[in-house]
């Protein structure tokens, strides 16, 4: 089959189009390529500047430091809870806090020495339990003293009873003393943190 000369023309005229477009398209999907591309560029290049090398050793120093001052307080940790403590010793304080603060001590007991991990440090604890009576303001006088009389230790838990009067008081007229009703008393729970060392 034979094309006459002004098909030629527009099949030639046609395939020159096509390739022009697509030549086109591609041409402006490469542009758009090249654009994201330069931003990000941009974007790497502004975020290597942030960061220069002084900036960073600056921060690497600094980061340094931070670790030399928790590992100083770490050391001065460990040697304050390093003081030996003895069951006699703490029940001697404890007594002596007691009388300063017109508190009478009716019962103690203590378990001895058992282990315990504190922020991954494994230390000795001295837990005492003690009922004290007194009257309420001096019973929690005693037991806010004992958190300085004891650097190391932690009151763990305090219950303060206070009796009250029964229903008989109104009926006959009289007041309970102190005697009949019982005094104020607290149940406490001390416990005493030694670190023995590496």
């Amino acid at each position: 089959m034979k094309l006459s000369k002004t098909a030629w023309i527009v099949l030639t005229v046609s395939i020159f189009a096509i390739a022009f477009a697509s030549l086109n398209t591609a041409y402006s999907r490469q542009g758009q390529e090249q654009s994201r591309l330069n931003e990000e560029l941009s974007l790497a290049q502004l975020r290597l500047t942030k960061y220069s090398p002084e900036e960073l050793s600056s921060q690497q120093r600094e980061l340094e430091s931070q670790l030399a001052r928790a590992e100083s307080q770490l050391e001065a940790t460990k040697a304050s809870l390093s003081q030996s403590i003895q069951s006699i010793e703490a029940t001697d304080t404890l007594f002596e806090v007691a009388e300063a603060y017109d508190v009478e001590i009716i019962e103690i007991s203590s378990l001895g020495l058992t282990s315990k991990t504190l922020e991954g440090i494994t230390c000795s604890v001295l837990t005492l339990t003690a009922k004290a009576e007194g009257d309420v303001p001096n019973l929690i006088n005693f037991t806010l003293e004992l958190s300085k009389n004891f650097p190391t230790g932690v009151v763990e838990s305090v219950e303060i009873s206070v009796p009250e009067a029964t229903e008989e008081e109104g009926e006959t007229g009289e007041e309970e003393t102190e005697e009949e009703l019982g005094k104020p008393s607290a149940n406490l729970r001390l416990c005493i943190y030694t670190y023995e060392g590496d």
